[in-house]
């Protein structure tokens, strides 16, 4: 397999990972209707399609795990920013090219190790062991499906095969450490002078000076843009709430629903597994059958963990006596789960073959019938899920009639409000980068700078703002962006001529200062012509705190001091100020002092940033070869 993936990636740079490790449109019908039968996608790669619920669900996603991660720091309106929405988006892509990538390639995820991985995740793990009590209320808790989180799983997964397969053919040889030890450990002795700006030349100024100034930098001078909007909004926060259902009502809905409150038999399996190998020959398949004959016929109850231990060939159960847990119908494979759910509490099967796996010798050791939960126990949540849908109805009933009515008279909101009972508010001016309220969200701002809405003077659409909350804008006033008079920013555009004079006599005499240290004049002589004085610093590291990082990267720069003169350049610093830096030594980083455990480390971080490197170099190579389409409109 790694021979096939190296051939196919021959010739292409090397590259770093997509990292992986992130709205549903409410009305979702109109916006269709007055789209027609436009494609609906964000993006599609080849022939697979992204759409607005993928995306939603990769959002919310992420949006939960930095809610975890951050806590009281977390920015809501991080996740509604373009970049952001664009990163997210790409991410998507390279993970889609990743999964058709695969399937050229012959990769997939079998069955079993999609077990194994689940089986494997500390969240579902009791003592060690996988505990079927944690995932199924982690099921009930995300409202998912074992089949819908196996298959999330399964593509997960997928997008790693590659990336892994990279990974195992990456060679990080001891001459690669050294060089990159010797670079990174690297030391400099340098002498720095800091010298000050210049005076200005002159600081007279003419008009037509100003003038040729003011007109040549006239977007420094400018208004900011400012729209001031009046809108219509929609909070189910503040819709009054209908009568909750009494219990006639709610049990209508336990009657109605009682296949959702039954619990799923469920089995409890150890199994052991004899791999067949990919492509096997005839005389492979049999050897592995005849090895799955021989244990199953010396296995027992009382024995089975041992051989388990001795003969699986899953790594991941072996280690538990093949323990698997308790299963749901459609967790294992079509063939695994028809002879599970056939055999009797305490039976041990004949090998059973698995596609893309091998033979399995299973053993039941216990069955929990499926039972429906009583009213009583479910009735709270029957209460809560009725109330939050009635909630919603009402809140898609007014949003909905909203949107429609604005649709309706696209050039004012007047009639919106009125049909609505909602309040026409307005906001304060505010420009592209955002104001107050409703104008510091994104989606609202992009909304108002809008060609159908600011140009056209049209209503907007339903604005989505999360949580069942929504808004309908019409611009009400527009301030466009024009130049300030030069009377008005005269003095700054006088000090802006000066501050140029500064520079460019700054710059000038800085060339001078190099121009004589490279002819190999005294620092020490040049520092005290330009006023300045020599700081001799020893051991300068890549890491230096004691030195601002754009001095540390010059310094790093510069090339090896040669024939005994050293490597000297001027650094612009801030407003006409220089500071000339001389390298006059390198020394590099030594090897030696470096313990066996610290290569190791270090051998481990490079495999992992080639291997990054080269997938996304794979990614982009393959994403260059496919048809690729995004909806920027939609996102």
């Amino acid at each position: 397999m790694l021979h096939s993936l190296r051939t196919k990636m021959e010739g292409w740079p090397t590259m770093v990972v997509l990292g992986v490790s992130v709205f549903a449109v409410a009305f979702f019908g109109i916006e269709n209707y007055l789209q027609g039968d436009r494609a609906s996608y964000l993006a599609k790669v080849g022939d697979t399609e992204i759409q607005q619920q993928d995306y939603q669900e990769r959002v919310n996603s992420i949006r939960e795990q930095m809610m975890s991660q951050q806590g009281d720091r977390y920015d809501p309106t991080y996740l509604e920013q373009p970049a952001t929405k664009q990163k997210i988006l790409d991410a998507m892509v390279s993970q889609a090219v990743l999964r058709q990538a695969n399937g050229k390639l012959g990769l997939t995820v079998t069955d079993a190790q999609v077990v194994n991985a689940i089986a494997a995740e500390p969240a579902f793990q009791s003592e060690g062991k996988f505990d079927q009590k944690a995932y199924g209320a982690y099921l009930a808790g995300t409202r998912t499906s074992a089949a819908t989180f196996e298959a999330q799983r399964r593509q997960e997964m997928a997008t790693q095969l590659i990336p892994n397969a990279i990974g195992q053919s990456v060679l990080v040889t001891d001459a690669d450490i050294d060089r990159v030890l010797r670079l990174t450990e690297q030391k400099r002795d340098v002498r720095l002078v800091d010298i000050p700006a210049p005076a200005a030349p002159s600081t007279d100024v003419s008009d037509a000076e100003l003038k040729a100034y003011y007109d040549a930098h006239r977007a420094q001078y400018m208004t900011p843009e400012q729209v001031t909007l009046q809108y219509i909004e929609v909070n189910a926060k503040d819709l009054k709430d209908d009568a909750p259902p009494g219990d006639a009502d709610l049990r209508g809905i336990y009657e109605q629903q009682k296949s959702r409150y039954v619990q799923p038999e469920q089995r409890e399996v150890s199994h052991i597994l004899v791999n067949v190998p990919k492509n096997a020959t005839p005389e492979q398949q049999k050897a592995a059958l005849e090895k799955a004959r021989k244990i199953a016929s010396e296995a027992t109850p009382a024995n089975f963990a041992t051989l388990a231990g001795q003969n699986s060939d899953d790594l991941g159960s072996k280690r538990q006596g093949g323990d698997l847990g308790f299963i749901e119908k459609g967790v294992a494979n079509a063939s695994f789960d028809a002879a599970l759910f056939a055999m009797k509490k305490g039976e041990i099967s004949q090998p059973v073959l698995s596609p893309d796996e091998g033979y399995h010798i299973i053993y039941l050791r216990d069955v929990r019938s499926g039972a429906a939960k009583p009213f009583e126990e479910v009735r709270g949540d029957i209460l809560a899920k009725a109330t939050t849908e009635a909630h919603e109805r009402k809140y898609n009933d007014v949003a909905g009639h909203l949107a429609d009515e604005a649709y309706q008279t696209p050039s004012s909101l007047e009639p919106a409000a009125k049909a609505s009972s909602l309040p026409l508010q307005t906001t304060e001016p505010f420009g592209r980068d955002g104001g107050k309220g409703i104008a510091a969200n994104p989606k609202v701002v992009a909304a108002a700078f809008s060609d159908d809405v600011l140009a056209q003077g049209n209503n907007s659409g339903l604005i989505d703002l999360g949580d069942n909350h929504g808004v309908v804008i019409h611009v009400d006033k527009h301030t466009p962006s024009v130049a300030k008079p030069l009377s008005e920013v005269q003095a700054a555009v006088r000090q802006a001529v000066i501050d140029d004079r500064i520079v460019a006599q700054a710059k000038k005499q800085a060339d001078e200062l190099v121009a004589r240290a490279q002819k190999g004049e005294d620092l020490n002589a040049i520092a005290n012509a330009a006023h300045g004085q020599v700081k001799t610093v020893a051991g300068v590291t890549r890491g230096a705190q004691d030195q601002p990082p754009a001095v540390v990267q010059a310094i790093f720069a510069q090339p090896r001091p040669a024939d005994g003169k050293p490597a000297v350049l001027a650094l612009p610093m801030e407003k006409g100020a220089y500071t000339l830096v001389a390298v006059d030594k390198v020394i590099d980083g030594d090897t030696s002092k470096v313990t066996a455990e610290e290569r190791a480390g270090f051998r481990q971080q490079m495999g992992q940033a080639v291997s990054a490197a080269q997938t996304l170099a794979f990614i982009e190579a393959m994403k260059a070869k496919t048809e690729i389409k995004i909806s920027k409109d939609r996102l």
